[in-house]
């Protein structure tokens, strides 16, 4: 019995060691992940356009339509006053980031972003129009003046987004977004981002 329990131990044991050693010569390579600037160029054009900030607008204008003297414009005359929410959307747009604006290294990653531009301007909420028009075109060419006071309030929200601090702003956002991003694809390399000179 001693002969026999001692062949099977030794056969479990030799096993074992097989099948660890199999294991260790065996085993299937981890995935390496091989990180190249095609792969962090695709990702970055894969997301488009990269909202950063956004700004709400809320400031009433007056719209004088004069026709030059006090009598035509008691005829012709409009002043179109106008109230209203306009929310304007800045950003990067990663689909203008090219092959060279991609630095890769051994522990470096360098973006360099083209500038903060403005994705799209949109009212939000009602727009409260008060039109006064002079007594003739009133009559013969009614206005009720909302598309052009529309257009002026987006017009004078997309000038006050231009400012310099709220377009730095944006690009610090930009910045750090990207950092994040590249981040995700590359964990193991320092990434630096920076703002294109125009």
């Amino acid at each position: 019995m001693n002969k026999n329990f001692v062949c099977v131990v030794i056969g479990v044991l030799v096993f074992w060691l097989g099948l660890v050693m199999g294991w260790q010569f065996a085993k299937p390579a981890g995935v390496q992940k091989t990180v190249t600037a095609d792969v962090i160029l695709t990702g970055l054009h894969d997301r488009g356009f990269l909202v950063t900030k956004t700004y709400i607008f809320n400031q009433p204008i007056t719209i004088e339509n004069s026709q030059g003297s006090f009598l035509k414009d008691l005829f012709f005359g409009q002043t179109i006053e106008a109230h209203g929410t306009v929310e304007v959307n800045l950003g990067v747009d990663l689909q203008k980031i090219g092959e060279d604006d991609v630095l890769l290294s051994q522990e470096r990653v360098g973006i360099s972003l083209p500038t903060t531009e403005i994705f799209n301007s949109r009212l939000v909420g009602p727009v409260d129009v008060e039109n006064s028009q002079g007594v003739l075109k009133r009559l013969f060419d009614h206005d009720d003046g909302y598309n052009q006071a529309m257009a002026e309030l987006i017009a004078q929200a997309e000038e006050a987004v231009r400012d310099e601090r709220l377009l730095q702003e944006a690009n610090r956002q930009a910045i750090e977004e990207v950092k994040r991003l590249v981040g995700l694809s590359a964990p193991d390399r320092e990434v630096v981002v920076e703002i294109k000179a125009e």
